[in-house]
């Protein structure tokens, strides 16, 4: 059985301790879920996976792609290893519906650059539009890169009285997400996000995963969007979790697992 989203990727995050007593009793049993995680690249999926720092997980885990199912499957097969499961988050790729459009832009160039040359303008436009396709590609099959380190949060919007985002007209919502935007767009290149909808799968609204080489990167990132009046007042969060990431053989030793028959 397949379960595939008729739009984006599953995407689904497990934190987990080691059963030290488990491992005792069976040293090599965390071979198989060394194996679920080669089985699932073998499927098509993408697993990215860490030692994560800290009392709340061991080791983080974030499997991504297309089939729910095979993602459930993978799941069960990873906790055939040692191991107790502490949090997990379910949600999906997408596009934010407050995306700039082709208008906007235009509107921008206007505005902002003050061109008035409408052949400059096709121009850039075009530019423009080519750089969207491979942002939006980018967010709804994210081909995710090998970093040091995997930071992921949850998140949702607030819904009480005069701070109710929800409440707000959307050319208002518009514009606070674009002014949120442009103070992420300045760690291009520093950090990657992948921003997962999760609003009816899970307790969260969104995932927000954060990949880099630094980690003082994230703490930036993360201090400064929360100056954005669209997090100051309309945003809450949930735990964060940081965890370095490596291949899987070299966390599970560097956790203290044997993964060779």
């Amino acid at each position: 059985m397949s379960v595939q989203p008729s739009v984006g990727w599953g995407v689904l995050h497990l934190f987990v301790h080691i059963d030290r007593e488990r491992v005792a009793r069976e040293p090599h049993a965390a071979k198989r879920s060394l194996d679920a995680v080669a089985s699932l690249r073998a499927d098509g999926h993408q697993v990215m996976i860490g030692s994560a720092l800290g009392h709340k997980a061991d080791i983080a885990v974030m499997a991504l792609g297309p089939d729910l199912a095979r993602l459930q499957r993978f799941q069960s097969e990873f906790m055939a290893g040692p191991f107790t499961l502490t949090w997990s988050f379910l949600s999906l790729t997408e596009l934010s519906p407050y995306t700039s459009t082709l208008e906007d832009e235009r509107e921008r160039l206007v505005s902002e650059e003050q061109l008035t040359d409408e052949d400059e303008i096709s121009g850039k436009l075009a530019v423009w539009s080519d750089r969207m396709v491979h942002y939006q590609q980018q967010r709804i099959h994210p081909k995710l890169p090998q970093k040091n380190v995997m930071c992921f949060y949850p998140m949702l919007k607030r819904r009480v009285g005069d701070d109710n985002w929800y409440s707000l007209p959307f050319v208002e919502r518009k514009r606070l997400m674009g002014s949120h935007a442009r103070t992420g767009r300045g760690y291009a290149g520093r950090v990657l996000q992948l921003i997962t909808g999760a609003t009816g799968m899970d307790d969260w609204e969104w995932g927000v995963t954060l990949f880099c080489d630094d980690p003082v990167v994230i703490k930036d990132i993360v201090h400064e969007m929360r100056f954005d009046e669209v997090s100051a007042r309309y945003a809450e969060f949930g735990p964060f979790i940081i965890s370095l990431l490596n291949d899987p053989e070299t966390v599970f030793a560097n956790t203290g697992l044997t993964t060779v028959d």
